[in-house]
């Protein structure tokens, strides 16, 4: 009986060796917690890490190739919900897949915490979410009762659609441990989608503009943020309009970490003015 346990015990831990991830994110967890080496693909806009870069392209978010996953040969396949289609097209090929979400903070946790028991890395795992713990309490009480707006896809011209997050992702997670509320209260399931009025009317005290590509899009912060700066906004009157660029900053991976340090200097800035 116990050479049976720890035969199985032997082909669960080494269960897993070909891994093809088919999220930016979902890569950045499995690297963060050491299993790259286990990638043996991922899609074209994984390139976080520098390494994930030379993996075997899948195709994007919405357009994973079937034909070139199977050539790859994996073990395992760890996708979002919306790819859930695919899933039952692999699962009849006898390939497995693993479908996560990492639309809430929550949700997020579980995640790693999941990959964490896929890849036995559960010491990684614990450790990468006591680290994002730690910095949710960082942020608590700087500044209370502020309304945020965070701008998803910010541009420099108001007069298009105005993408921002409701009660359906992460972002409003991190606002309301903060002691703050989203400026933009909303019992949508879907991407809430603004315009110019609707977005003077939420009166935010503070806005994120979350802009990762800024640079690559040839925009300045000033180009982003100038545009706000003549809205009848409190933001505007005090001037708490930042701006979110380091690639992390839309990111649902064990890098949310860095992205509430920056949002703990944002209220830090709110704060000492």
């Amino acid at each position: 009986m116990k050479y049976i346990f720890l035969l199985l015990f032997a082909v669960n831990l080494f269960a897993y060796e070909r891994i093809i991830a088919l999220s930016p994110s979902i890569n950045e967890i499995i690297y963060a917690l050491g299993g790259g080496d286990k990638i043996v693909g991922n899609t074209k806009y994984c390139d976080f890490p520098l390494d994930s870069q030379n993996k075997p392209k899948v195709g994007g978010y919405f357009s994973p190739n079937l034909e070139k996953i199977v050539s790859l040969k994996p073990d395992l396949v760890i996708m979002l919900e919306n790819t859930k289609k695919l899933s039952k097209k692999l699962h009849k090929l006898g390939i497995k897949t693993k479908i996560l979400k990492l639309t809430k903070l929550e949700e997020i946790q579980k995640s790693i915490h999941s990959i964490g028991i896929i890849l036995d890395k559960s010491k990684e795992a614990t450790k990468i979410l006591n680290n994002i713990n730690n910095e949710l309490k960082n942020i608590q009480n700087i500044v209370k009762d502020k309304k945020i707006l965070i701008v998803i896809h910010a541009t420099k011209s108001l007069n298009k659609k105005i993408f921002v997050s409701g009660q359906n992702l992460y972002f409003d997670d991190i606002i309301n441990v903060s002691g703050n509320t989203n400026a933009l209260q909303s019992t949508r399931k879907g991407q809430p989608v603004l315009n110019l009025e609707n977005t003077i009317a939420t009166n935010p005290d503070i806005v994120i503009l979350l802009s990762p590509r800024r640079v690559d899009r040839g925009l300045s912060k000033s180009d982003l943020i100038d545009p706000w700066l003549d809205l009848p906004i409190n933001a505007a009157k005090n001037k708490n309009i930042f701006v979110a660029d380091k690639s992390y900053s839309a990111i649902a991976s064990d890098r949310l970490l860095y992205f509430i340090q920056d949002f703990k200097g944002y209220l830090t800035d709110v704060k000492n003015r």
